[in-house]
């Protein structure tokens, strides 16, 4: 099997960005929660949107897939406005999102939550054997627990499972909401080791985290969000050495 047949989905190089996002707001009813967000996410890149809890980061997820409406502003993915698309063409466009907390579908096997993920490329047979075969060696864990329920796993074997669903999903760009949310520190570590791993196999990466230190550190560029506000940005590594950022995210 080749690795990279099963998962590198990296976009053609070029001038423009995989996702542009202008000026986008967001209301839940009368209250707004995103203001004038703009942001770029180039092919081949891992950007990490940094901020604390509360900031707008989930929501920004929200409506990129169209889970949560945008009320104002655009966004374009891969030469498309996809600002208004039904949630379900934006997933065959290329956006597979791991939302926060998981969500997996507990009674379901892991096999059965996987497979779920490759739904829409349900015809490529071919295709989908070879990715599951690749996320079982991503995740030999799944492979040994795979005819078990999803929600016998533990919050990590879950997080696994989630990012493996989206992986089936052939994404061009995959949205991660919070991944290190509830683990503990080593798998933690795990799996920010596996996100730079699919970073560097050619997976364009947006990864939304209250853990800056950790994002940052594996991520080209960064954002900072707070009150729904994007108040910075530059290349991770100099937001690592900022000192608002340091004092407000980094605690030191």
């Amino acid at each position: 099997m080749s690795t990279n047949h099963a998962i590198d989905t990296r976009h053609a190089t070029g001038a423009d960005p995989l996702l542009k996002v202008t000026n986008l707001c967001s209301h839940y009813g009368p209250i707004q929660a995103l203001f004038d967000i703009s942001l770029e996410v180039n092919p081949g890149e891992l950007v990490a949107m940094v901020g604390a809890n509360g900031a707008g980061k989930t929501t920004l997820l929200h409506t990129l897939s169209n889970v949560q409406k945008a009320s104002g502003g655009g966004i374009w993915f891969d030469g498309q406005e996809i600002t208004r698309l039904a949630a379900h063409k934006i997933v065959q466009a290329g956006v597979c999102h791991v939302p926060e907390g998981r969500q997996v579908f507990a009674p379901l096997s892991v096999e059965d939550n996987l497979m779920l993920g490759g739904y829409s490329k349900r015809n490529d047979k071919q295709w989908l054997d070879e990715t599951l075969a690749h996320i079982y060696e991503l995740f030999p864990i799944l492979k040994d627990k795979r005819n078990q329920a999803a929600g016998t796993l533990s919050g990590g074997q879950q997080q696994m499972l989630a990012i493996g669903r989206a992986l089936l999903g052939r994404p061009k760009l995959l949205l991660l909401d919070e991944p290190s949310m509830g683990l503990a520190p080593l798998l933690v570590e795990e799996i920010f080791r596996v996100i730079q791993n699919l970073n560097q196999q050619g997976v364009t990466i947006l990864l939304v985290e209250q853990n800056a230190r950790a994002a940052l550190s594996i991520a080209d560029r960064g954002y900072v969000l707070e009150t729904g506000k994007v108040v910075l940005s530059a290349p991770a590594e100099d937001l690592l050495e900022n000192e608002t950022v340091r004092q407000a995210y980094l605690g030191y």
